[in-house]
């Protein structure tokens, strides 16, 4: 007998589910269960016992009364929102912009808002550590301008706004221009028929854009929201490059991600399992939170709206 073959559509989800269980199941599983072990210093013969829920305990002690800790949940608080908001508002406004210019223009206008997400990070970090560095570019161009009288280490002395704001501008450069090209490919989709009739009624721009381009680009709006939510939440690398160098003060430059990072692998601390109960926590607020945005942002609705027939 001939063996029974799988249609195509399960057999893609089949190689989909294949991949999510091997390098996000598991590596799930295992990080939960080394938070429920003392493992530290890499000492893999630790994962054998069981300590419960200890690790969450040691971690919610550290978040109510270690300061740094605390200060790390606020700068995440801050981070995330203020990031979200740059790529996301950043990101229709950069995209309106390359709809609006001429063709040939656009095109190096969007390639150029793709420099900081093409260079590798350590080079862009390099570039921002030179320009906020107290005798760097920022500080420069001030004392030229008369509006500061002595250099400032904006990183490191203006707290807590000064890392926040330089974690936030670095960050939304590089993150501004996904929703940039999303946006841009969802407004280029529509219909050019739409744009006509609209524009032979008398609508002007604002009204293009806020009764035609937003409401047909809901869909791709909710879709940047979420993915860039989850992204900022685990986002780490520039992070730690202005961490490392100094340009930032450590513990208002510091996120959740990074501090897992810094538990698990910094050689003050080495202690994987409390860095993995963080991790943990960190998985279940990622996706509390992307739950909860979808809500407010009437994902279940958007799909309820589909009906009729084609």
């Amino acid at each position: 007998m001939p063996r029974p073959r799988l249609p195509p559509p399960a057999l893609f989800l089949s190689l989909a589910a294949f991949l999510v269980l091997v390098f996000y199941m598991v590596p799930l599983i295992l990080t939960l269960w080394a938070s429920l072990t003392p493992v530290r210093n890499w000492d893999i013969a630790q994962l054998r016992q069981f300590v419960g829920a200890e690790n969450y305990r040691r971690l919610f002690h550290l978040i109510r009364f270690d300061p740094d800790v605390s200060t790390v949940v606020k700068t995440t608080i801050v981070f995330v929102a203020g990031t979200l908001t740059v790529n996301v508002l950043g990101g229709l406004l950069l995209a309106l912009a390359a709809f609006i210019i001429e063709e040939r223009a656009s095109l190096g206008f969007r390639l150029l808002w793709f420099l900081p997400r093409m260079t590798p990070v350590a080079v862009f970090g390099l570039l921002w550590y030179y320009f906020f560095y107290p005798q760097g570019t920022l500080n420069a161009i001030l004392l030229k301008l008369h509006l500061i009288s002595h250099p400032v280490n904006w990183g490191q002395d203006v707290l807590p706004w000064g890392p926040w704001s330089i974690i936030i501008f670095v960050n939304g450069l590089v993150g501004v221009s996904y929703g940039m090209i999303i946006f841009y490919s969802a407004f280029k989709a529509i219909p050019k028929d739409i744009y006509r009739a609209a524009l032979v009624d008398g609508a002007r721009l604002r009204d293009l854009v806020f009764r035609i381009m937003l409401p047909l680009t809901r869909w791709h709006l909710i879709f940047v929201t979420v993915w860039q939510l989850l992204s900022l939440l685990t986002t780490y690398a520039h992070l730690f490059v202005l961490v490392e160098w100094g340009v930032v003060e450590k513990w208002h430059g510091m996120t959740w991600a990074l501090y897992v990072f810094e538990t698990a692998f910094g050689s003050a601390v080495n202690d994987q399992a409390l860095a993995s109960a963080a991790a943990t926590l960190l998985v279940v607020v990622g996706i509390g939170l992307g739950l909860l945005t979808l809500r407010l942002m009437g994902f279940e609705r958007e799909l309820g709206a589909i009906r009729g027939e084609l």
